[in-house]
């Protein structure tokens, strides 16, 4: 069965300051992500790995070319449309940017909380049953302080995957973790990705987790090397 594209990115063009100090970052860059795929994009540091995951995930407005995520084009759009289209991606971050205030829980149902319909109740389930499939269930009531590397960015992902988001961007999400924790993190993803049809677009350095992606693209200099 073909999949649907979630993401059609044709002839993208972005660039950083204005004026004399101008600056390409990425140049006519192709691609389509299709539901439920594992994809990881590799390249140096400095090649516009972070940017493109930016844009994708209607964080920064891209600017030339056409970048349609889940059917909306997002170049030249308004600010809402960025807003409602981020609403259906999960993001998981280097840094894993729990609120240490809260407890894993609370900072799993935080992304939930942006999603109408839910009764406090059926928030904490969810939250709790999430943290439970990324095998964190005895440490729910946990704040980021009392838990490992890997135990937040566990956190982390759960949050990012909560909302049963139509794709999820992981910026360098293995970073921090040994190399275990690491591949654990990112093997659970795939199940997840398989089971919920969702995207996942993995930028990493990271050669020990290659073999969970459907497929492998590569940036250098902001050229798109297939």
């Amino acid at each position: 069965m073909n999949k649907e594209p979630i993401v059609i990115i044709e002839n993208l063009d972005h660039y950083y300051g204005k004026g004399n100090l101008r600056k390409q970052i990425l140049f006519n860059i192709n691609l389509i992500l299709k539901a439920g795929e594992v994809v990881i994009l590799k390249g140096p540091s400095g090649s516009g790995k972070t940017t493109l995951l930016t844009l994708m995930g209607g964080l920064r407005s891209p600017q030339m070319g056409s970048l349609k995520v889940l059917g909306k084009e997002l170049v030249g759009t308004q600010k809402q449309v960025l807003v409602k289209t981020r609403r259906n991606i999960g993001y998981i971050f280097q840094a894993h940017n729990l609120l240490d205030c809260l407890t894993a829980r609370q900072n799993v149902q935080m992304s939930l909380e942006l999603h109408n319909g839910f009764s406090s109740a059926e928030l904490k389930q969810k939250s709790t049953e999430m943290l439970e499939a990324v095998g964190l269930g005895d440490y729910v009531n946990y704040y980021p302080k009392n838990l490992s590397g890997g135990q937040k960015q566990r956190v982390a992902i759960a949050r990012a995957l909560v909302s049963h988001p139509k794709m999820v961007l992981a910026d360098e999400p293995t970073a921090s973790l040994d190399s275990k924790s690491g591949y654990d993190v990112v093997s659970l993803m795939q199940k997840l990705a398989k089971e919920k049809e969702c995207t996942i677009l993995i930028v990493t350095h990271d050669n020990r987790i290659l073999d969970v992606a459907d497929r492998i693209i590569e940036l250098e200099d902001g050229h798109l090397v297939t």
